[in-house]
């Protein structure tokens, strides 16, 4: 039962597989100027956000950075008892 289950799905498979092919080779349709004009648009955009994203996340990291940088030096004076004889 089994096997003949398999073998029904084969064609099915080799079908789909030959459609995702077929679709993927065709041409892009040639764009005109406002469609040229509107995807660099979306281009400068993206590149600004991502600029903007990478100075946030770089202010983020001197925080945490500065933040380790206070907790690490007061357990190093906390944690260290001065020995007296």
């Amino acid at each position: 039962m089994k096997a003949r289950r398999f073998w029904m799905v084969i064609p099915a498979l080799l079908i789909g597989g030959a459609v995702g092919l077929a679709s993927a080779k065709l041409p892009q349709a040639p764009m005109d100027d406002a469609a040229k004009a509107k995807a660099a648009a979306a281009k400068a955009k993206s590149a600004e956000g991502a600029k903007k994203a990478a100075a946030e996340l770089a202010k983020a990291q001197d925080r945490a950075a500065e933040n380790y940088k206070k907790g690490k030096g007061m357990m190093a004076t906390t944690a260290a008892p001065s020995r007296k004889k």
